[in-house]
C-alpha cells in the first residue's frame, strides 16, 4: 500500500486543540478532527500569542481615518501593531508549510467575510467585509498554499480540493529534500493523470521540465517544475476534466475486460448515459 507523506498545516489552535476562542470555548471541527491521523498540525492562536488572555474581551476591526484598525472595544487597546509583528514573526520562521486551516471569519484568523465596523460603540453597524489580520498576512506570504477556512470546508468540492493540494505539495516537499532526479521523475509519473485533470497544459509544461533536454541541474529544474505545479493546482478541476481523464484512462485497459464490466463503467457515467455513440481514446 502507498504511504504518503505527512502535511505540515498551520491551524488556528480553538479549531480542536484548546479552549482559546475569547469566551474560553473550543470548535468542534470534525475536518480537523479527521485530519490528526494524517497530517502534522501546528496550532497558533494569535490573539494568545499577543498577550491577550483567555477568556478575553473580544477584538473587532474597525475604520479609522480610512485605515483599517484591530481593536479591544471593552479595553480600548488597540493590538494592530503587536499583530502586525507577531505576524511577521511566525510566518518568517514557521518553515516549509503545505497549507493552513484557519477559524471562519475571526478579526484575526480569518481569511474573509470579516466584519469591518465604523467605531469601537456596540452599537455601531457593519460597514464591509474584510480578512483578519494573520489571515491576511498569511495569503500575501503563502498565496501560492491552500488556505481555507473550517467553514469553507464544509463544502465537499473544496474540501477535496485542498487535501489533494496538502497531500500533493507534501510529497514534492519530500522530492526536493531528496534533490534526486529519479525522485522528481517518479511523483511526475505518479501524479499524472491527477495533474491531466487539473491542467493539461500545466501537465505539458511539467512533462518538458522533467524531460530535461537542457541538461539542467535538479536545483534548476525543481524550481522550475515547482512553479508550474502551484500554477497547476491554483484552481479546482472542472468534472468534464475527470470524465475525460478516466476515459483517457479507461482506453488503456479496456481491452481486458468484459462487455459486463465496460457497460458498468459506462453506465456509471452519467454523461454518457446521454450520448448515443462514444469515441474512445487509444492513447
Amino acid at each position: 500500500m502507498r504511504e504518503f507523506v505527512r502535511p505540515k498545516v498551520v491551524v488556528s489552535r480553538c479549531l480542536g486543540f484548546d479552549h482559546c476562542r475569547y469566551n474560553g470555548n473550543i470548535i468542534n471541527s470534525s475536518i480537523v478532527a479527521n485530519l490528526m491521523e494524517y497530517v502534522d498540525f501546528l496550532p497558533v492562536c494569535p490573539e494568545v500569542e499577543i498577550g491577550l488572555g483567555i477568556p478575553r474581551d473580544p477584538l473587532r476591526i474597525i475604520l479609522e481615518n480610512g485605515e483599517q484598525r484591530l481593536v479591544q472595544p471593552a479595553s480600548g487597546r488597540d493590538v494592530t501593531e503587536a499583530m502586525e509583528t507577531f505576524c511577521t514573526d511566525f510566518l518568517g520562521s514557521a518553515g516549509e508549510i503545505d497549507g493552513f486551516i484557519l477559524k471562519y471569519r475571526s478579526p484575526s484568523c480569518g481569511i474573509k467575510d470579516v466584519k469591518v465596523y465604523p467605531t469601537t460603540s456596540f452599537k455601531s453597524a457593519v460597514i464591509g467585509k474584510t480578512s483578519g489580520y494573520f489571515g491576511s498576512a498569511v495569503l500575501k506570504e503563502f498565496s501560492y498554499l491552500p488556505v481555507e477556512d473550517e467553514g469553507r470546508l464544509r463544502n465537499a468540492r473544496i474540501k477535496e480540493h485542498f487535501m489533494t493540494r496538502i497531500f500533493m505539495l507534501a510529497a514534492f516537499r519530500k522530492v526536493k529534500s531528496e534533490g534526486r532526479m529519479k525522485d522528481l521523475v517518479a511523483f511526475h509519473t505518479e501524479n499524472k493523470y491527477l495533474l491531466m485533470v487539473y491542467s493539461q497544459e500545466e501537465l505539458k509544461k511539467l512533462g518538458a521540465i522533467v524531460a530535461n533536454k537542457e541538461q539542467e541541474t535538479f536545483q534548476e529544474l525543481v524550481s522550475e517544475y515547482e512553479r508550474h505545479l502551484y500554477r497547476a493546482l491554483s484552481r479546482p478541476p472542472r468534472y468534464t476534466s475527470i470524465i475525460n481523464v478516466l476515459m483517457h484512462a479507461f482506453g488503456h485497459f479496456s481491452e481486458r475486460l468484459s462487455n459486463q464490466e465496460k457497460a458498468l463503467f459506462f453506465w456509471l457515467d452519467p454523461e454518457v448515459q446521454e450520448r448515443k455513440s462514444l469515441s474512445l481514446p487509444c492513447n
